[in-house]
C-alpha cells in the first residue's frame, strides 16, 4: 500500500477491495495518512459519498461494492444508443473480473443538460429488472465536464514519460505511469485520458491514442480534431446503409427538372454541391421587369431517414468541419461526395422552391417543390465573374447569355432589395490557408469577394426566409437561426469606443443595423475606420438554433431558417424534413419527413447542433493558427504592420495586415508604465505617460515567437498608441510594466 495521501481513484480501489465495512481509521491506518493530511482525508472520503461514488454508514463506515453502482454516481458517455440516447460507463471501474455494466440515459427532458460523447456526468441510477443490453438507466443531474482528454506531445522520462501539452492555455505538463504509456515514443503526439493528480505534483495521464509525428504537417489539423473531440469515423451499420444507398431513378412524387438549366456556383476546391440555381425573365404583363428563381437543394432527407443509423449520427456531428488539409464530413463521403451532391451532367434529386420577384426585388410569391434535376453545369464562382464581365474563354460558353446573365440580372433586383432592408454591412476581410503537396502552408492568401459570391448569398437568404415562412404558415415545428440583438453591455462598449475617436452616435437610440451601418459609413471616412468595425463585430451576440422565433438582427429579418445546406449542416436536415411533412412532398412523406419524435425534442437537438457547431468553430479556427504559426517560424525577428484586435489586463492581442495571424503582445513589452486596463472602453492607459491602446489601433510590431504546437504568437511593440491628446507614440518602449499602482487619497474605480 501507498504511503501518505491517496488520490480519489485510490480510495475507491481500496474500499471496493476492502472485505467489509471501513471506517476512517482503518483507511487512514492503511495509507499511512498522518496529522493534517487526516482532515483532507475526511474531506476526500466525504465527497466521494456527496458524489454517490461510495456508500456513508451509520457508523461512519464506507464501503464500495465491486459489482454494484450507487444510486448516484459519476458516468462518461461513450456512445449513442440505436434511439439516439446517450450511453454511459462508470467513471471509475477498475475491477478486471466485473464487466463495466453499461448505462443508458432515460429519453432527456427540457431542462436537462445537453450531453455528448465526452462528457462527464453526475447522474442517479436505476438498475434494470430485465437487462439485456444495459444495466442501468440515468437521469442527469448536471454535467460535470466534458474535457476529460486532452492532446499533448509524449515526452520520454525513465519508464514513463510526461505530456506537453498543445493547448496555448494549458502550461501545466501530465505524467504517464510506465502502465500508461500504452506505446509511445519520443516526440509523437498522443490523445491521453486525464485521470488526475495527488494533492501535490502533476495529474496523471493514460495514453488512449498515438496520433502520428508532431513534426509532419498533416498532423496540425489532427490536434484540433483530437482536441476538441470531433468525430472522424462512422459507425458500421452507418456505413452499411450509406453504401447501400443506390441513385434515384422515380419521379413519384417528383416534378421532372430535368431541362432547366440549373447550374452549382461553388469554391474551386469544392468538395460538395448542396445547391444549384436558375433565373428567368417573368413573362407575366402584371409583372413587369419581374423575375423567376429557381433554387434547387440536395434531397438529403431521401438518403437519411429519421431514427435511422446514419441519422443519428449526423445529427451528433451537427455539421461538417472544414480544415486546410481535410473535410470531417456531416455524411460519409459516398453521400456527401456522391449521391446527395449535384454534380454536372447527372439527374439527382431536390427540393427546392420557386420564387417571384419583381423589377425592385420584392417578393410577390413563391412555391416549394419535390423534384428530380440535371445540373447543367458546375461553375465555379471566377468562372461566373469572367462570364458576367465577359471575360471567359472555357468550357462552358453555351451558359453565358441564357443562364448566366438572367441570373445575374435577378441579382441585381436582390441588392435593390437588400439596400432597403439594410442587413449588416460587416464585410471584413477572410484569408485562406493554400498547402503544398507536402501539407505545408505554401501562402496565405485574401479570399476574393467577387459579385458572384454576393448572388449565391442573396439567392440563399431568400430561400431560407421561404422556409420559414412556409412552415410559419403551416403551423410546423421547426428550428429557426437565430441572431439576437447586441445585449445592452455590448453595445455600452461600443458607444464608449465610437464617442472616444469622436463620431457621434446618440445615446438611448434603438439599435438597428442600419444605425450601426451609419457609423460604419462614417467611420469608413476616418483613420477610424478598423476600430468601428471590429467594436461592431464584438458587439454581436453569438448565432444559434432554436424553436423559437426571436428573428436574425445581423440579416435585419424577422424570420429565418436554414434549409440550403443539408449535406453539411443538420439543421437544414430538419427544416427539409419539415417542409416534407408540412407539404406532403414526395411519395413517402411519413417517413422521410419529421417524424413526431423529432418534433417532441427538437428543442434538444437545437442546444445540440448549436453546441457542435461552436466546437467546430474553435477547431478551425485553432487549426488554422497553427498553420499560421507554422508559416511564420522562419520570419522570427521580422516587422509587421497590423491593428489591435484585442484588449486585456495582460496585453494587446494584434492581427496582421499580412496574413490575418493573431498574437500576443505582453504588458511586460511595452514600456517603464503601470497600465490600467478598462473593459468598459476596451483600452489600456498608462499611469505616467497617458499613453493609451484600444481596439482597432494601427501598430507595427516584431515576431519574437512563433509556436506552430499551439499556434501561439508573440509580438513585441515598435510603433503605436496614442496620448490622452491624440497623439500618436513612436518607438519601441523598453522597460518593466506591471500592475497600476494605487494612488494616495481619492480610490479610482
Amino acid at each position: 500500500m501507498a504511503h501518505g495521501l491517496p488520490t480519489k481513484d485510490e480510495l475507491l480501489t481500496f474500499l471496493r477491495e476492502a472485505p467489509a465495512k471501513t471506517g476512517k481509521r482503518e483507511i487512514a491506518r492503511a495509507f499511512k495518512v498522518k496529522g493534517a493530511d487526516r482532515i483532507r482525508l475526511k474531506e476526500m472520503l466525504a465527497e466521494l459519498a456527496d458524489e454517490g461514488m461510495i456508500a456513508r454508514g451509520r457508523r461512519k463506515t464506507f464501503t464500495g461494492d465491486p459489482g454494484k453502482l450507487p444510486p448516484v454516481t459519476i458516468v462518461d458517455i461513450v456512445r449513442l444508443s440505436r434511439d439516439g440516447e446517450p450511453v454511459a460507463l462508470p467513471h471509475t471501474w477498475e475491477h478486471d473480473e466485473v464487466t463495466p455494466p453499461a448505462i443508458v440515459f432515460a429519453a432527456q427532458k427540457k431542462g436537462d443538460p445537453a450531453l455528448g460523447i465526452g462528457d462527464r456526468v453526475l447522474a442517479k441510477l436505476r438498475a434494470l429488472d430485465d437487462a439485456d443490453e444495459y444495466r442501468y438507466e440515468a437521469t442527469p443531474i448536471r454535467k460535470l465536464s466534458s474535457k476529460r482528454r486532452a492532446v499533448g506531445v509524449f515526452r520520454k522520462q525513465g519508464d514513463g514519460g510526461r505530456i506537453q501539452p498543445v493547448d496555448k492555455k494549458e502550461s501545466r505538463e501530465l505524467r504517464v505511469e510506465a502502465k500508461h504509456v500504452n506505446g509511445a515514443v519520443e516526440g509523437e503526439l498522443v490523445e491521453v485520458e486525464v485521470l488526475g493528480g495527488a494533492r501535490y505534483g502533476l495529474p496523471a495521464a493514460k495514453v488512449l491514442e498515438r496520433i502520428g509525428d508532431v513534426g509532419s504537417p498533416r498532423t496540425i489539423s489532427l490536434i484540433a480534431i483530437h482536441e476538441h473531440g470531433i468525430e472522424t469515423e462512422f459507425s458500421d451499420e452507418a456505413l452499411e446503409i450509406a453504401e447501400a444507398a443506390q441513385p434515384v431513378t422515380s419521379l413519384k412524387g417528383r416534378d421532372d427538372l430535368r431541362n432547366v438549366p440549373f447550374v452549382t456556383i461553388d469554391p474551386e476546391d469544392a468538395r460538395d454541391h448542396d445547391d444549384a440555381v436558375y433565373a428567368e425573365a417573368d413573362d407575366d404583363p402584371a409583372n413587369e421587369g419581374g423575375h423567376i428563381l429557381w433554387i434547387a437543394i440536395a434531397d438529403v432527407a431521401h438518403y437519411v431517414r429519421p431514427g435511422t443509423a446514419l441519422d443519428r449520427e449526423a445529427r451528433s456531428r451537427g455539421n461538417s468541419c472544414y480544415f486546410p488539409d481535410r473535410v470531417v464530413p456531416m455524411l460519409p463521403d459516398s453521400l456527401s461526395g456522391d449521391l446527395c451532391s449535384l454534380h454536372e451532367g447527372v439527374d439527382r434529386p431536390c427540393i427546392g422552391v420557386r420564387i417571384v420577384l419583381d423589377r425592385t426585388g420584392h417578393k410577390r410569391g413563391h412555391g416549394f417543390f419535390r423534384a428530380m434535376m440535371r445540373s447543367a453545369g458546375s461553375l465555379t464562382y471566377e468562372d461566373a465573374q469572367a462570364m458576367a464581365d465577359g471575360g471567359y474563354d472555357g468550357p462552358h460558353d453555351a451558359l453565358d447569355g441564357p443562364v448566366v446573365a438572367p441570373l445575374y440580372a435577378c441579382y441585381r433586383a436582390l441588392v435593390a432589395a437588400r439596400e432597403r432592408r439594410q442587413p449588416l454591412d460587416l464585410d471584413l476581410p477572410e484569408r485562406k490557408v493554400i498547402l503544398n503537396d507536402a501539407g505545408e502552408v505554401e501562402s496565405i492568401r485574401l479570399r476574393e469577394r467577387f459579385d458572384a459570391h454576393k448572388l449565391i448569398e442573396e439567392c440563399m437568404v431568400l430561400a431560407n426566409v421561404c422556409a420559414a415562412e412556409t412552415l410559419e404558415e403551416k403551423r410546423s415545428d421547426l428550428i429557426y437561426r437565430v441572431h439576437e440583438p447586441p445585449q445592452d453591455d455590448r453595445i455600452e462598449a461600443l458607444l464608449e469606443t465610437v464617442r472616444s475617436i469622436g463620431l457621434p452616435f446618440a445615446k438611448g437610440q434603438r439599435i438597428t443595423p442600419a444605425l450601426l451601418n451609419n457609423a460604419l459609413r462614417a467611420a469608413a471616412k476616418t483613420e477610424f475606420s478598423e476600430t468601428v468595425s471590429i467594436a461592431v463585430l464584438r458587439a454581436q451576440t453569438q448565432a444559434y438554433y432554436g424553436p423559437e422565433n426571436l428573428g436574425h438582427f445581423g440579416l435585419n429579418l424577422a424570420r429565418y431558417a436554414h434549409f440550403t445546406s443539408p449535406i453539411r449542416r443538420y439543421a437544414d436536415l430538419i427544416v427539409h424534413r419539415a417542409l416534407i411533412s408540412a407539404l406532403g412532398l414526395g411519395a413517402e412523406p411519413k417517413k422521410d419527413g419529421l417524424s413526431a419524435e423529432e418534433a417532441a425534442r427538437l428543442d434538444e437537438t437545437a442546444t445540440h447542433i448549436s453546441q457542435m457547431e461552436r466546437k467546430a468553430m474553435l477547431a478551425e479556427r485553432d487549426s488554422n493558427d497553427r498553420y499560421l504559426a507554422a508559416y511564420m517560424e522562419d520570419r522570427i525577428g521580422a516587422d509587421f504592420t497590423g491593428l489591435i484586435s484585442g484588449v486585456a489586463r495582460f496585453g494587446l492581442f494584434v492581427k496582421l495586415d499580412e496574413t490575418g495571424a493573431d498574437g500576443l503582445v505582453p504588458i511586460s513589452s511595452l514600456g517603464d508604465d503601470y497600465y490600467r486596463h478598462e473593459q468598459e472602453s476596451g483600452t489600456l492607459t498608462g499611469d505616467r505617460t497617458n499613453r493609451v491602446f484600444r481596439l482597432g489601433q494601427r501598430v507595427t510590431v516584431r515576431l519574437e515567437e512563433a509556436v506552430p504546437l499551439t499556434g501561439g504568437l508573440r509580438f513585441t511593440l515598435l510603433e503605436g498608441g496614442t496620448t490622452e491628446k491624440g497623439r500618436s507614440t513612436r518607438g519601441k518602449p523598453r522597460g518593466r510594466s506591471g500592475p497600476p499602482r494605487a494612488r494616495r487619497g481619492k480610490s479610482r474605480r
